[in-house]
């Protein structure tokens, strides 16, 4: 997955770049962290843009009560409300009880709006550096670069159950296309069309990476899903072009196959 955007499938947050980062909000007109003068609403932000302050101001600051995010951001709490209603629907905050240490009050305890880890993964995370140096400690302490690709084989193996599943339950003419649906589902983004004439077969596309950046620096990673994607289709694959190494898209060539010779192929990737 890229930074600073939202895994497919989970919620919808869509960060503007100024959001990303830990830095102050550069656009001209929009409503300060530290309001100077009485609440204001959105001016020209935009709906999106007042949302994602919501969130970056939650991230920032913690679980936060509607005056408290009010105050921050310059906005009245019935427009906090609002966004805060349109980002519990898209699964990035969720309300909660204000956790009391000590002795507790009369009353019930604030309501607070907190990220989920879907909101959280909305921003900007070390994950990628993190895998980037587990793997080079790999190669470094386990055996070199061979140990890295048999971490990058059991890794996708352990994904494949849910693409053999898929693949499975499909004809021999849409096997592409099941394997297609499970990889979004994992956050891919894949398609699966007819491969340009003269090719005889099919393309799969893959519009997206979530470990692109760490593919840059260590290839067996497409190597393994390579090797899965022609085990699991019963037919030699071809990569032509990876997001890794810099192509707009992950784009396999699959051949097709002759339907006397799927049933014995099926599952299995021939010599």
């Amino acid at each position: 997955m890229t930074q600073g955007t939202v895994r497919p499938g989970r919620c919808r947050l869509s960060l503007s770049p100024e959001l990303r980062n830990n830095g102050v909000v550069k656009n001209v007109g929009e409503a300060r962290e530290t309001p100077t003068g009485p609440p204001q609403e959105e001016l020209a932000t935009g709906e999106r843009s007042t949302r994602n302050r919501v969130a970056r101001s939650i991230l920032d600051h913690g679980p936060s009560t509607v005056a408290e995010l009010a105050g921050r951001l310059g906005l009245t709490q019935a427009a906090v409300r609002r966004h805060l209603d349109a980002l519990a629907a898209d699964d990035v905050v969720e309300a909660r009880e204000r956790r009391v240490y000590g002795a507790r009050t009369r009353g019930r305890p604030a309501k607070v709006f907190a990220l989920t880890d879907c909101g959280r993964d909305a921003f900007d995370q070390s994950y990628d550096k993190l895998a980037a140096d587990a793997l080079r400690w790999i190669a470094d302490q386990e055996g070199g670069q061979e140990a890295v690709a048999a971490f990058a084989r059991a890794r996708i193996a352990a994904q494949a159950h849910a693409y053999r599943k898929a693949i499975e339950g499909a004809g021999p003419d849409e096997r592409a296309e099941a394997l297609a649906k499970a990889l979004s589902q994992d956050g891919y983004a894949a398609t699966a069309r007819s491969a340009p004439l003269p090719h005889k077969g099919e393309q799969l596309c893959q519009h997206h990476c979530p470990v692109a950046h760490v593919a840059e620096q260590f290839p067996q990673l497409c190597e393994a899903e390579t090797e899965i994607f022609a085990e699991l289709l019963g037919t030699h694959v071809q990569r032509l072009a990876t997001i890794a190494h810099g192509d707009g898209v992950c784009t396999t060539f699959i051949p097709k196959i002759p339907n006397d010779a799927s049933a014995s192929t099926a599952g299995r990737n021939p010599a």
